[in-house]
């Protein structure tokens, strides 16, 4: 009999360490940085407040994993606005947002 388990564990996410201020500054780059910056910096800030009361770092990784996400798909989102396709009887993300919490 082996002690070790069948599988593999899920790795937690870990970014690099400089991956917050490479985020930022893609962040700032893009077309929406008015918005954009000041809520990745509201987030970041209360994520960074958090890890200090918790001693975890897992809060910062999420707004990293949310942010970095969001600039990913930013394209993709352009691009289906830019089609004019009616998206209007689908369902709003931030409703099912709220239902899996």
């Amino acid at each position: 009999m082996n002690a070790q388990p069948d599988h593999a564990p899920a790795t937690a996410y870990a970014p690099e360490p400089g991956a917050p201020a490479e985020l930022l500054a893609r962040l700032r780059a893009d077309a929406r940085a008015a918005r954009w910056v000041p809520a990745f910096e509201r987030e970041w800030a209360a994520a960074l407040d958090e890890s200090r009361r918790t001693f975890s770092l897992a809060g910062l990784y999420e707004v990293l994993q949310e942010w970095q996400g969001r600039l990913a798909s930013a394209p993709a989102v352009d691009a289906f606005v830019a089609s004019g396709y009616d998206d209007s009887e689908f369902i709003d993300m931030a409703e099912l947002r709220g239902r899996r919490r």
